[in-house]
């Protein structure tokens, strides 16, 4: 029997477990995939904090995978959704995203904290031949939930190349990557960070933000749209006090902290308030293709699979600017 070096989740509130595993045997539906590069997102942590339950534990994690599979050596990106039922109202209507019986990468399957990974077939995506494996990580979560945020603005901001003002709450490895392609398609983006993170403000300008300040802060104009990706519950009432009548307010997280109660006035005029939920194979596959053209150029932070604990804590504490990745080695 081979083995493998993982990175695994044991319990709630413990660092994750440098242990070695036999190496995964795919089904007839999956493919086997020596991993490369795992990016490290929030949802990471979320599931770490028991703020998302993980049913069966232990369970590797990680679920922004780029790797090759084996037999064969096709590259393949793994993302957040990894197995729908085909068969509901959601997977019919084109909402696979919404599958009540849907099963998550690094959730409810092993993930890409570690040197080999199984994926169901359907479920994997061509991953662009100029996008380097580190580059490309941070692309099947931060880029595809940033991606399906601003479709869901498309209304309020108008078509591509109308000036618009594209507020966005909390810069992270989302916000890196999606005011990009905002700004490829001509909007003037607004970016709201930590209060005092300078850092971060500076970032934002380099990337092309038309301004930058701590989210307790109005912006200058009002906004057509706003995109929160931080976990704060009171940047929604915030957001909508910033967008303008019939604008949109999109949160991105998967858990978010409790929203406080706040005045219907902020919601009247027809404002909106919606959220995102994962993703699917489409916003995948569109983004993928978008993004050389672009270009997307992802801002990575590299560690070694052994040190996935302190890439974790270091995305906590907001010691890097753009996106962690892991690096992982045979």
């Amino acid at each position: 029997m081979d083995w493998m070096q993982a990175m695994v989740f044991e319990r709630v509130g413990a660092p994750l477990a440098a242990v070695e595993l036999p190496v995964p045997t795919p089904t007839p539906d999956q493919l086997l995939v020596k991993v490369h590069a795992c990016g490290v997102c929030r949802t990471d942590l979320h599931l770490i904090d028991g703020e998302l339950q993980i049913a069966h534990p232990p369970r590797v994690l990680g679920h922004q995978i780029v790797g090759v599979t084996e037999p064969g050596g096709r590259r393949v990106g793994i993302p957040w959704l990894g197995w729908t039922c085909g068969r509901c109202r959601w997977c019919r209507g084109g909402q696979e995203n919404l599958c009540p019986s849907a099963r998550f990468t690094g959730k409810d399957i092993d993930g890409g904290m570690a040197q080999w990974t199984v994926a169901d077939r359907r479920f994997c995506l061509p991953i662009p031949e100029s996008c380097e494996d580190i580059q490309a990580a941070p692309l099947l979560c931060a880029g595809l939930i940033g991606a399906r945020a601003l479709r869901m603005c498309a209304e309020a901001l108008g078509p591509a190349g109308t000036q618009s003002n594209l507020g966005l709450y909390g810069f992270g490895a989302s916000a890196h990557i999606l005011i990009q392609v905002a700004r490829h398609e001509g909007r003037n983006v607004l970016a709201f960070t930590r209060r005092g993170d300078a850092d971060a403000q500076r970032f934002a300008r380099q990337l092309g933000a038309a301004w930058a300040a701590g989210s307790d802060e109005p912006p200058p104009e009002p906004l057509d749209a706003a995109i929160i990706f931080a976990p704060a519950g009171e940047l929604v009432p915030a957001a909508l006090q910033a967008i303008r009548p019939g604008g949109v307010v999109v949160c991105a997280g998967i858990h978010m902290s409790e929203i406080p109660a706040f005045r219907y006035e902020l919601l009247w005029h027809e404002r909106s308030l919606r959220s995102v939920a994962n993703l699917t194979r489409a916003d995948g596959e569109q983004f993928l293709a978008l993004a050389p053209e672009v270009p997307v150029r992802t801002h990575v932070s590299t560690y070694p699979l052994e040190r996935a604990n302190e890439a974790l804590e270091d995305l906590r504490n907001g010691r890097f600017t753009g996106a962690a990745v892991l690096v992982v080695r045979a």
